[in-house]
């Protein structure tokens, strides 16, 4: 390059870092600081344009004379080689016999556009890869800002997602017991029902368990209620749901159980084991429990099943204490017949 020409290539190095200058047969006699990152200096300079660039839009044939006809347009290119990167570009072509240039060649001023992002984390660029007057940059700090306030809006609704979880847990769980409480039935059942998941539903009571209280005082009954609630998770599964729904009554969910012998074979094993006595302070502490019992399969409609289940399986433990308390009955339609009667009785 002739001095005035090596003087405009190093006032476009500041004024557009990505730039190209081409000579007359499309080969490039100089790039930009930036561009030239896109692969070694020496590979860069010299080489023909279109085999380091591929023009993607508008379709032209390759040769210097299409690409100088293209001046003023808008060019859509790719890099040929890694990485790939989608580019920008205008052309703008050099007079023939000038002393600013190539004669006969072209000056392409190239950006990244959209892709500058993926530009940046590819090639490491700062804001010295850029022309002070490029916007890119303050486009730059305003995606970090968002990218760091988006990041900051996602660790607070984590938080208060957490948060939320904790309260609601707390809020549907009996502090004394661990198990869930009686808000905690509704929502349980609502979810079962619309997710059509068959289950069992055991209604128990403790037998025997005022008589702790009387004797030993409240503080036995706590501990009694403490030991139940863990002999209960240990003959159940861990998606089965158990729930504390008031002082000595519980409610087992038995999730996926449809056959009425084995909801008996679970309830007959929770009462045996709180009749096994329970220490307390050197005493012996004697309970039961009886316990009633319903299938959902049973009832044709999800929505009758929500609305009838627990008062059937209420029925059930009703029929358990009228046998002698200690066992367990499976909800029959005569046991709503018998109680009726009575009632009319």
């Amino acid at each position: 390059m002739s001095g005035a020409a090596e003087g405009l290539a190093g006032l476009l190095d500041q004024l557009c870092p990505m730039h190209a200058l081409l000579d007359a047969t499309g080969h490039i006699a100089h790039a930009g600081p930036t561009l030239a990152r896109l692969c070694p200096k020496e590979e860069m300079t010299g080489a023909r344009f279109l085999e380091l660039f591929e023009l993607r839009r508008p379709a032209r044939s390759a040769t210097m004379d299409d690409l100088r006809a293209l001046a003023g347009r808008g060019l859509h290119l790719m890099t040929r080689g890694a990485p790939r990167l989608p580019l920008k570009a205008v052309l703008t072509p050099l007079p023939e016999g000038g002393t600013l240039g190539p004669s006969g060649g072209a000056l392409v001023n190239m950006s990244f556009g959209i892709a500058v992002t993926e530009a940046i984390r590819q090639l490491n660029l700062t804001a010295r890869d850029f022309a002070a007057t490029d916007l890119t940059v303050e486009m730059l700090y305003l995606i970090e800002a968002k990218t760091a306030a988006m990041e900051a809006s996602r660790l607070l609704n984590l938080r208060l997602q957490g948060a939320k979880a904790a309260a609601e847990e707390q809020a549907f769980t009996d502090t004394l017991t661990g198990l869930k409480n009686r808000r905690a039935l509704d929502p349980v059942l609502t979810q079962l029902m619309a997710s059509e998941t068959d289950f069992a539903l055991v209604q128990l009571d403790l037998d025997y368990f005022k008589e702790v209280n009387d004797q030993f005082g409240h503080a036995a009954g706590d501990h009694v209620l403490q030991l139940a609630a863990r002999a209960m998770r240990a003959e159940t599964r861990k998606e089965d749901v158990l729930l504390r729904v008031g002082g000595d009554e519980f409610v087992l969910i038995l999730s996926g159980v449809t056959d009425a012998a084995r909801v008996r074979d679970i309830a007959e094993r929770v009462i045996a084991r709180l009749e096994a006595p329970i220490d307390y302070d050197g005493q012996p502490c004697q309970i039961s429990a009886s316990a009633g019992g319903a299938l959902s399969c049973r009832y044709p409609h999800p929505q009758a099943a929500e609305a009838r289940i627990m008062e059937d399986a209420d029925i059930a433990l009703y029929a358990a204490k009228s046998a002698g308390r200690g066992c367990f009955r499976n909800f029959e339609p005569s046991m709503r017949q018998d109680r009726e009667a009575r009632r009319s009785s």
